[in-house]
Formats: structure tokens, sequence, C-alpha cells
């Protein structure tokens, strides 16, 4: 007898303390990093979906869903343009991606990455979920004010359920009983009874621009992240979904996701402005860790056993690979331009090596990367510049300015922005005194030139229009 609950008492402490990752719950087995693991990136300006080989951090090549500018300039009969979010299926056989500028859900097979089928829906969907049960695929139309519900096989629309204007993403609880539906246009995060349709729970949020949401696997909070103002919001994923914490996190704080492993569940947010990732304690929402990571950190997602996250470089056309045991970054891996949206699925390839329909990483040059700085010391801009052959998108991450004020982004003849200037894009900066600022042209060939007679600097000044007002914020020259 004793040696029987000897044996008991071993097979109990032989199972992990944590297991599951998200979106699963934690009652779902770890799954070991492998070959079968795929890890995707949504890639904005080259319109690709990247196809890495976590076992060897390995990116084995693209999937092509649309072209480069200008040629999507044109009347876009064929393609996606934007591509942007991403989800998979319960069953890791399914990737759905979201392409922002032509209003689509691709859905491709992993095995195979063919598309196998593309449902068109409203203005500017942001991110698309499968439901746990894999029915119904919730995709998160931001441009409108409602989800449209996809059938989980034919990827047909069933339904429509009506929420504040502009919602920005869509997760379940691990039971798949409630869908939390965040907003990034209205202060307000709605909790949906999937059964039903109704909304049966209303969370206020801090501020009305949320991009991402996350269900713990333990199934007892809610994360989300607060781009316009740099915080996190911490509420009960079960009635009557109370706010348990908000938490500052920086200048343009993005996605966040849930890791279990040994040591506790944590929650990863991305961090833009400050090119860091912030770890928290979920169990008493303290600070654990800051990885510094590279050039504006976007999606984040963890592998099937937790021990690695996987973070996509928006600025860099890169992923960094971190090591959770030690919050240390590992690897870094060439990939598509802009990622956006990320996805780790575990087992997507179950036989065969997963390269079929892959195209090569386009050999293209790396984006050029600038940066400005405040002429009182203040703000940091990272700039960069994807090259798309005759042009470049040009892409600013500005912090340190007056929140809620107007700016103008330029080029200048002179180093300090003295004299009259060209303007290339208006904008607003956030609450935070941050914004994302983009615009196109041949740009390289201006700021990279040797003639001095042609060379331009970007700067940043106060006000808007054909008329600039003081300059805040000139090119560091390299």
């Amino acid at each position: 007898m004793k040696s029987l609950l000897t044996l008991a008492i071993l097979a109990s402490t032989a199972i992990p303390a944590f297991a599951g990752q998200a979106p699963g719950s934690a009652e779902a087995p770890d799954i070991a990093v492998s070959s079968r693991d795929r890890f995707y990136t949504s890639d904005q300006f080259s319109n690709t979906v990247s196809v890495v080989d976590p076992s060897t951090n390995e990116v084995l090549g693209v999937i092509k869903l649309g072209e480069q500018t200008p040629a999507n300039l044109s009347p876009l009969y064929r393609g996606q343009l934007l591509v942007h979010g991403m989800g998979f299926s319960p069953d890791h056989k399914t990737l759905a991606v979201i392409s922002i500028g032509s209003n689509s859900v691709s859905f491709i097979d992993t095995e195979s990455n063919a598309v196998k089928h593309v449902t068109y829906v409203g203005r500017s969907p942001h991110e698309a979920f499968f439901r746990p049960d894999g029915k119904e695929v919730w995709v998160s139309v931001r441009g409108e004010n409602y989800i449209s519900v996809l059938d989980g096989q034919s990827f047909t629309e069933t339904g429509r359920i009506t929420v504040p204007n502009g919602p920005g993403m869509t997760i379940f609880s691990p039971d798949g009983r409630y869908g939390y539906v965040c907003s990034s246009f209205s202060p307000e995060t709605v909790v949906i009874d999937t059964a039903t349709k109704e909304i049966v729970g209303r969370v206020k949020q801090e501020s009305p621009f949320c991009p991402d949401i996350a269900a713990t696997p333990d199934g007892r909070q809610v994360w989300l992240t607060l781009k316009d103002v740099g915080k996190v919001m911490v509420f009960d994923a079960k009635p009557p979904f109370s706010v348990f914490k908000v938490i500052d996190t920086g200048p343009i704080t993005n996605h966040v996701n849930i890791v279990r492993n040994p040591k506790g569940q944590f929650a990863y947010v991305t961090i833009g402005g400050l090119n860091e990732i912030k770890v928290f304690d979920t169990s008493d929402y303290k600070q654990v860790a800051t990885i510094p990571v590279g050039s504006l950190p976007h999606g984040l997602w963890p592998s099937g056993d937790g021990s690695r996250v996987y973070v996509g470089l928006e600025n860099a056309d890169a992923a960094t690979v971190i090591d959770t045991a030690t919050n240390k970054v590992i690897a870094t891996i060439p990939i598509g331009q802009a990622p956006q949206g990320v996805a780790y699925v575990p087992n997507a390839v179950e036989k065969g090596d997963g390269r079929a329909n892959l195209q090569p990483l386009a050999a293209a040059n790396k984006p050029t990367q600038l940066v400005l700085t405040g002429i009182n010391g203040k703000g940091v801009t990272q700039v960069s510049l994807f090259d798309q052959g005759l042009v470049q998108v040009l892409q600013a991450a500005a912090t340190g300015l007056e929140p809620k004020k107007p700016y103008v982004l330029a080029l200048s003849r002179d180093a300090e922005g003295q004299g009259a200037l060209e303007p290339l894009a208006n904008f607003m900066s956030n609450p935070a005194g941050a914004a994302i600022v983009n615009a196109v042209g041949p740009l390289r060939t201006s700021v990279e030139t040797g003639d001095a007679s042609a060379r331009r600097y970007l700067v940043i000044a106060e006000g808007a229009g054909a008329k600039p007002g003081a300059i805040v914020q000139v090119q560091k020259l390299q």
C-alpha cells in the first residue's frame, strides 16, 4: 500500500503546475516545440504571411496575398491589401488572416499553405478568431459597429452582433461561454453570451482605443491594451466583470498575450514607443521583467508549451524569440514587411514538410532606419522606410509630443528645419503624446543622397496644413 501511495504522489507531482497556453484552457496539455509547429506573421506592407519553423527559427517562405505599392493603387479586383490581423482554428488546421484595405478574411490551410476561401465583410475589419468549439468565426469589423459571425466550416456570414462603434478585437473565454469585444473608437468593452449572442456585461475602458485583448487560460482574467494612453486594463472574466487593475505601461502600448510556465502565469505586453516587452505576474499585477526587443514591437504569441514568446517587430521586418525562463531574446528572424498580428500554431503540419505554395522571402533592402530627436531634449521618433521598388512606405513611431495636438511630418532642406517645409503627413498626437504616422514616396533618395543640393531632412513641426509652426523634432544625423 505504501509503495502505491508513493507512486501516486510521484505521478501527481510529475504533472506540471501550469499547463495550457492561450487561447486554450489551463486544462489543455502543453505541446512541446517541434518542426510540426508554425509561427506566422501578417505583413502589412508586403501583403504577405511569413511562415516560420520554430524548431529551427527558420523562415520557410511567405504566402503572397497581394501586391506592393504602387501596384495595389490600381482597382483592386484581385489580391488583398494591408494584411493585418490573425487567428487560427481550435484544430490548428486553418489560419484566418484579416486584410484591412480589402475588407477580407483569407482562410489558409496550415499544412498546404493554400488559401481555401476568402470571405468579404464590412469596412476595415481588424481581427478574426474562432470560437473554442470551432463552429463560428467572429470578425471584429472595426470600421463599423458589429461583429460579423461566420460559419466555422463554410466561412459564410450567418449573422451580425451589434456592439459599440469600432470593435477592435474579440477573444473568447477558454470555455467558450463568453466573447469579450473591446473597442477602438468607443470607451467600452462588451461581454457577449456566445449562445444567445446577447450583450451580458459592459466594462468601461479608460480610453476609446483598444487594439488587443487576451483571456487568461485559467478563466479568471481578461487583459486589454489601450494604445492611445499607454495603459493596460485587467477585469474579471466572470460576472459582474469588475475591473481589477489599470496599469501605466508606456507609449504605443499595443498587444498583450498570456504565458503559463512553472514560474506562474504572466502577461506579456508590447510597448512600441519604448521598443520593449513588459512582463506582469497575473497574480498580483506586478511587473517582473522588461525585455528590449527591437523597433516597434507589435503582435506576440506564446509557443504551445509557454517556453517561448514570438514577437513581430513592425519597423524592423523581423521577429524576435524570447525564452520565457530567462526573459531574454534568443533569436531574431527576418520576415516580411511591417508584421502586425502574429500566431503560433502547434502541430500545424501533420504530414510533409509544410513548404508547399510558399514563395521565397523577397530579397528587398532592409528598411532604412532613421531617428528624430526633440530640439528641447524631449521625445524620440523612430522612422522606417520600407522599400517597395520605386517608392518607399514611411512609418514613424512618434513619442514625446504634447498630447492631443496637431503636428506635421515634413521634409526640410536644412538639418535644423529652418526655411520652407514640404509637408508629408498631418497627424494628431494621442493622449500619451505619441502617434503612428505613414507616408509614401521616393523618400530614400531624398533623405540618403550625398548630393547637398538634393538632400532633405525629416522634421516634425507644430500645427498642420501648408504653413506648419515651430519645429519640435529634427532628424538625428548618422
